[in-house]
Order: C-alpha cells, then structure tokens, then sequence
C-alpha cells in the first residue's frame, strides 16, 4: 500500500547476520552508539505519491548523490529511544507515541511532510522484532532506536525538497556516561547560544546540535564533561545542555525547569520527571532560571541538586559549574536522593518492572 496512515512493511532479512558469538563478543562492552544491529527499516516519500516503499532490511551504506538535497540545506531530523528487556522476558518502548509527535513537529518546523504516527511506531515494532537477539539485558542496556528522516532530492536550489528517505538504526548500548551514573562538571558558555527565538530550538534536527559542538569542545578544554546554554536575548537564563533537559531542587522539595518556550527542546524525559516528581509529592514550577540565581542559591544552600535528563542519560546529576570567572559546587556534589529516586522510579516504568498507571509502557512483545 502506498501513501495512507498505514504502510505495509516488506522484510527482507540479512543474508549475513552477525553470528550468535561475535554479537555476544561485541555486547559484552557495547559503549554507546559504537556498534549496530543487522537490520534498519527504510521508507521513501515523493511529492504527488506519498510515503511508499517501507521495507525491513539489511544495515548497509546509503548510496548518496553529491548533489542530494540535505547535504548543502541541511533538511533533517531525527528522534532517540530505547526498547529495553522487561522483568517477565518481554521488550517494552517508552512512550514511542511522544517520540512520534515530536517526529511530526520537527517535520513541520522543517518544512519536511511528516510521516504517518502509525507507520512511524509501525518501523519500531518490525526493527525491534527482527532484532531482538541485539538487545542488552540488565539495568544498564538498552536498544537505542535512531529514526532520521532527510532530504533526498537531488537538486540545487533553495526550497523544500520534493523526496524524503525514513531510515531507522538500532545501536545496542550501555551508560550513556561512562562509569554509570555519577555527578557530571559543566560549561557555562560565555560566547555560545544554542536558539534564538523563531528558530529552530523546539525541533530535533541534527543543526542544533552542529551548532553547539564548538561550545562542547570549549566545555571539554575546561575540563568538563557538557555544556550549558543561556539564553540569546539577554544571555543570563538557562535554556539547557548540549543535548539535555535541566532541574533544579531546592531545599523545600520544589523542582524548577526552564520553561518551553520555543528555544528549548520539549524532551520526553523531561516531561516523564514532571509527572514522576508530582506523583512523589513535589511542586514542580516551570520558570526562567538566571545564572546569578543558579550560583547563589548554591552557594547557600538553599539549592540542594541539579541534574540533567535526556532519553540516553536518563538523569544525571550536576557536581559542580565552572564558568570563566570561577566555579562552584551544587550541594555536596553527589547524587540526589530526590533525583535518583525519580530516576529509579522511571527506569522501573521504562522496564516493565512496576505499575504504570500513565500508559507509557508499549508492549512489543
């Protein structure tokens, strides 16, 4: 079937899969993002026929014309999550349903044609189906799941392209931080915003993060593990991380975040740690956060944990800041009993290990 909400997938399997032992070989340390499952899913659209041609098959290199639109405008998006091996031997995915709205906003805001939500979950389940055999057990690993979409037009000329590919990796992994989970050092960029306002700060496509890699190196030069973003108009609240969401908790057990407001990416996580903190008991406020602010109530004490959230860290707590005029330590530097205790109760959810009284849970198999 071609077009329509629906797509029907062919699967053509790998006539050389990994072998059982060299899979097993390569998942013993799997890393994260190094290593990739036999299979990928791929799905092609065209101006006047639709989506059509979704298929199951083999991982391999895409052949790519020098002229091909993405390449010199930069027409692309992408989404991240995890199937993980839940307690009673199934797979289970987290809210892939969000993952797929956010798909189909970045999409729009790219002036990209959004592809069906079904047909997205639908390249989940196959990928996830096919290579099962690829997922880490235990509570660190996961499959990483990586939908992109971009444009495959080959032309020259500044406007919306008129074909897209879909494609959909998997990558077994570990800690996204290596070592686990342990308190990280960040950069406050003094010359670096991530988004302005009208821009592209709400979407998932791969230019926010091209444009925030030379503020990572700086972070790295300073002997920090991320960066940290303020915002572009006066340069003094916090937006986010390079590649993550930002709480703050506070002595009174109130968490505050930066709020949506265009510039900031509307992260899965961080809107599960919103719902999971309520659950526990806590106020949770959605405001700017100044710099000065995050420094003296630190400073205090009156702040007692910050921590980063993504979909590949999950939660990390935030030791200490440094920034070009000095530094400082957020409490004792250590993990947070409010922060773990969040993350522990989202992992719980995300492995199938608990009740999950929100519907977040998808059941593969």
């Amino acid at each position: 079937m071609s077009g329509g909400d629906k797509l029907d997938f062919e699967i053509r399997p790998n006539p050389a899969p990994v072998s059982a032992a060299e899979r097993a070989a390569l998942m013993a340390n799997p890393g994260f993002g190094r290593i990739f499952t036999d299979h990928m899913v791929t799905i092609r659209y065209a101006d006047g026929k639709g989506w059509y041609d979704a298929r199951v098959e083999a991982r391999a290199p895409i052949p790519m014309d020098p002229a091909t639109a993405v390449l010199h405008y930069a027409q692309e998006i992408f989404e991240g999550l995890k199937a993980y091996h839940a307690g009673d031997g199934g797979v289970t995915l987290f809210r892939p349903e969000a993952n797929a709205a956010r798909f189909t906003a970045s999409a729009r805001r790219m002036a990209m044609p959004p592809l069906p939500e079904p047909a997205f979950l639908d390249s989940l389940r196959h990928l996830v189906e096919v290579d099962r055999e690829w997922i880490p057990a235990g509570d660190d690993g996961s499959l990483y799941l990586r939908p992109f979409m971009y444009a495959s037009e080959v032309f020259l000329g500044v406007r919306p392209a008129a074909e897209y590919l879909y494609v959909l990796i998997a990558s077994p992994v570990g800690s996204y931080f290596s070592g686990g989970v342990k308190p990280v050092t960040v950069w406050v960029s003094p010359h670096y915003t991530r988004a302005a306002p009208g821009g592209t700060g709400a979407a998932k496509c791969g230019g926010n993060y091209a444009a925030s890699l030379v503020a990572q190196a700086e972070a790295i030069e300073h002997g920090c593990d991320q960066v940290v973003f303020l915002d572009t108009v006066e340069r003094r609240y916090v937006d986010e991380l390079g590649g993550m969401n930002i709480f703050f908790v506070y002595d009174d057990g109130t968490l505050v975040t930066p709020p949506l407001t265009g510039t900031i990416l509307p992260g899965i996580t961080r809107e599960s740690v919103i719902t999971l903190a309520r659950e526990a008991g806590h106020e949770v406020v959605e405001r700017p956060v100044a710099f000065d602010e995050w420094q003296a109530d630190a400073t205090s004490g009156r702040l007692r944990e910050v921590f980063a959230c993504g979909t590949a860290a999950v939660i990390t707590p935030i030791g200490r800041v440094r920034f070009p005029e000095g530094e400082f330590a957020v409490a004792d530097g250590g993990p947070g009993e409010v922060s773990m205790g969040i993350r522990q109760r989202l992992v719980d959810i995300q492995r199938g290990r608990t009740d999950d009284p929100y519907g977040w849970v998808h059941r593969v198999f």
